[in-house]
């Protein structure tokens, strides 16, 4: 069977017109990557190869040696790149290389600054792959066919990266794909032997089959031409070789191969297991986080090998979600070569491979958390709040991930979280039982907010949680250490072992005293609160909202609505502070209409001050505006 070898042009994506031109300028200086990402593609298409090939060898037609060639040609000013790996269809050439079918592409541009070392490490970050071989080429030519294809079945694509490109269907004898640079003028330098030697040793030694550099000889008494074909890089798989074998540089450059990211990791953990199951791990914790690393969905940061054979870009089954952001290669002596997704999600070999791997990352944190604060930190600016799903993805290991937890505290008021639960609990006063915490929208409005003010004054330290995912955290870390985490801003407050008995007494006093103005405040706003109380958490704030012990707080409510979801009507309860000016003024208002009036602007006012919104706010200005008059 043949294929009609039509030609066509084709416009490609925005997305990709886009990614060029950001590419060309902001990469430009560190332009010699394009050749690490071209070699990094053609080892990923002979891995392919190798893992397709284990059901159905005839996949190789003949060539099982899996190898990449770099060639140079200084006369025509080209660099090719050329593997026997997986190839692909035409189909696929469109897919792959006229589109960005990847997840996160929206996310990624918004993210882009305009700033050009900024965007630069975010389009690192995003995978430039195929398309930096325009930093360095006018045009771009790739051959392709898929093994298993027949002959009629290559393609051939072409572009000069000006928002176009053809592609057509050719005749190729071998699988596999080749990618064909025609240098810009000033690009010389990449046709130099010693000068693509030296970048495949710096970025891609570690390749795992053979980066062969073809050279060309010349006889000057002969004339006659030979080619040497020399094998340029170590060719053995990274991760089976000895830790004192392995440099600093080599563990940062193998980083970015697997990650596509340009900076060096944060640290590595390289672990060999040996006894009853066997397994190698390399795994990486970025510097920085990925713009996609919110996704709990977008999950392809472990690579799984068995016995030095690519198995699958996949961490579902080797890593829980809160440890999504970890990059590197798992490779087991145990597992099948057929090994699937659904042979994977009942294997116990994977389970045990798994809980092993969880507590090497945890155990590597600990180690940073207690030797190396500064470092620790920057983990925790970046993937601290992906960290915090860990309480509720793996309760196994939930008390070793509560003491890695860092928050904000009204300890040292700082927004960047420093304080762990362990330092708070050894700050606790004598008579403290509990671990306190406000929830807030952001850092400003929980630092701000009424129901801090009676723990400042007794100096009672309080935590400060404004990421989303803290609501989730507090339902189900409910104690640390024997101490139960209480919300300031739900149920009863009970201080009373931090009080005096003078203390007791007084406030004991001022509770009768207001009673019946409580009692008419009720009344007023009996569609608005569930009860109204005396408090004794307010020292400055007439009044403040407070949820049901077993209840919402007000923050969640928001959060779930923000989030489309229906929330059952709820009536907070309202506490006043019978010791306020405008509480004590109020007593004297007569007039049922005016107290009415009053009785509402404290409401709002408390629903202003934890960050909530008014259902009128125009009646809210009124009265304002009424009392002010007045």
């Amino acid at each position: 069977m043949t294929v009609e070898a039509h030609k066509e042009t084709r416009g490609f994506q925005t997305e990709i017109k886009q990614l060029l031109n950001l590419m060309i300028h902001s990469l430009y200086s560190n332009k010699e990557i394009f050749l690490r990402e071209l070699v990094s593609n053609a080892s990923d298409a002979a891995d392919k190869l190798r893992f397709a090939a284990l059901s159905d060898d005839a996949l190789y037609e003949g060539d099982a040696e899996l190898k990449i060639w770099v060639e140079l040609n200084s006369e025509a000013k080209t660099v090719t790149i050329r593997d026997n790996g997986i190839g692909m269809s035409r189909d696929e050439v469109v897919e792959n290389i006229g589109t960005i079918a990847k997840s996160g592409t929206q996310a990624f541009f918004k993210s882009l600054t305009g700033d050009e070392a900024k965007d630069s490490q975010l389009i690192g970050q995003f995978g430039v792959g195929f398309y930096s071989s325009f930093i360095v080429a006018d045009k771009v030519t790739l051959i392709t066919r898929k093994a298993g294809l027949e002959k009629s079945h290559g393609v051939r694509w072409e572009s000069a990266g000006d928002g176009e490109f053809s592609i057509e269907n050719v005749e190729r004898d071998s699988h596999g794909t080749e990618v064909i640079l025609h240098l810009r003028d000033g690009e010389e330098e990449f046709t130099q032997d010693y000068r693509v030697q030296s970048i495949i040793k710096k970025y891609s030694d570690h390749i795992a089959f053979p980066i062969i550099l073809p050279k060309i000889n010349t006889d000057e008494e002969t004339k006659e031409i030979t080619v040497e074909n020399e094998t340029i890089n170590s060719a053995k798989a990274l991760w089976m070789r000895g830790k004192n074998e392995i440099s600093e540089e080599e563990y940062q450059e193998f980083y970015k191969h697997v990650s596509h990211d340009f900076d060096a990791p944060l640290t590595w953990m390289h672990n060999k297991v040996e006894g009853t199951q066997e397994y190698t791990s390399l795994l990486y914790i970025p510097a920085r986080a990925p713009f996609d690393l919110w996704d709990r969905r977008n999950r392809h940061g472990v690579k799984l090998y068995v016995r030095r054979v690519f198995i699958m870009d996949d961490d579902e089954h080797l890593l829980p979600p809160y440890l999504r952001f970890i990059r590197g290669v798992i490779d087991s002596n145990d597992l099948p070569l057929n090994v699937s997704r659904e042979i994977l999600q009942n294997n116990k070999q994977i389970d045990t491979i798994r809980g092993g791997t969880v507590k090497k990352i945890l155990s590597s944190l600990e180690s940073m958390a207690k030797n190396d604060a500064e470092k620790y930190q920057t983990f925790w600016k970046e993937f601290g709040r992906v960290f915090k799903e860990g309480v509720v993805d793996d309760t196994s290991n939930k008390e070793r991930i509560a003491k890695l937890l860092r928050f904000s505290s009204t300890h040292d008021s700082k927004e960047e979280p420093e304080i762990s639960l362990e330092n708070y609990v050894s700050r606790m006063q004598e008579g403290q039982d509990k671990i306190f915490y406000i929830t807030a929208d952001n850092f400003a409005g929980a630092l701000s907010s009424p129901h801090l003010e009676i723990f400042r004054k007794k100096g009672i330290e309080v935590l400060l949680l404004t990421d989303q995912v803290d609501e989730w955290l507090v339902m189900h870390l409910t104690e640390f250490d024997g101490k139960q985490l209480q919300s300031v801003t739900k149920g009863d407050l009970d201080l009373t072992n931090l009080e005096s008995e003078e203390e007791k007494q007084e406030a004991e006093k001022a509770k009768e005293e207001v009673q019946p103005l409580v009692e008419r405040i009720q009344t007023a706003l009996t569609e608005k609160v569930k009860e109204v109380q005396v408090t004794h958490r307010l020292t400055s704030s007439p009044a403040c909202l407070v949820a049901d012990a077993h209840g919402m707080d007000a923050s969640l409510e928001r959060l779930l609505k923000q989030a489309g979801q229906e929330i059952p009507d709820s009536k907070p309860v309202m506490e006043i502070n019978p010791t306020h000016p405008l509480i004590t003024k109020l007593k004297d208002v007569s007039d049922d209409d005016k107290f009415k009036d009053w009785a509402f602007i404290l409401f709002d006012q408390a629903l202003l001050s934890e960050g909530g919104q008014l259902e009128d706010p125009s009646a809210f200005v009124s009265r304002i505006n009424q009392m002010l008059v007045q």
